[in-house]
């Protein structure tokens, strides 16, 4: 399925949706960080997604990143809340989904890179490779605020 994202355009459609998500920063005892490039957009991104009925979201983010990368994490922080009704998500069945997602921090415990149906490669990075990578606005803003320290009230 396709997917759009549209972060403050005046010609975006109206969210019909709203679905609590997690992401998570990961990052290894080398300090790089976990990417996926999505098949959805083709724009790198980290491992999260919707939480389902009967999970928390830190279990959310864990289960994510296993499905979407093939690693085990154990949360140890939250990097930010994201909640800007100005960023909406349109898929190809519909759905106009307004951002809802709390990204955390985790920690590789266990567990080998594989890409998913979700994602067509998995690597670790440098932080300051992830720069020049093709990323939608909101995913680089939680980089950027686990990288450099910024703690958002709610974005």
């Amino acid at each position: 399925m396709g997917r759009r994202d549209y972060e403050n355009d005046p010609n975006a459609p109206t969210a019909n949706s709203l679905v609590p998500a997690a992401s998570a920063v990961v990052v290894d005892d080398a300090g790089r960080v976990l990417l996926q490039q999505r098949v959805d957009n083709g724009m790198w991104a980290l491992p999260g997604g919707a939480m389902h009925i009967g999970e928390s979201l830190p279990d959310c983010a864990v289960r994510e990143t296993c499905e979407e990368t093939g690693i085990n994490i154990e949360v140890i922080g939250i990097v930010g809340t994201y909640t800007n009704p100005h960023h909406v998500f349109s898929y190809d069945d519909g759905e106009v989904r307004q951002e809802f997602s709390v990204c955390f921090l985790g920690r590789p415990v266990s567990g080998t890179l594989a890409a998913s149906e979700e994602s067509t490669d998995v690597r670790w990075f440098k932080p300051e490779d992830a720069d020049s990578l093709p990323m939608v606005s909101s995913i680089r803003r939680r980089l950027d605020d686990w990288r450099f320290g910024h703690m958002p009230a709610a974005r």
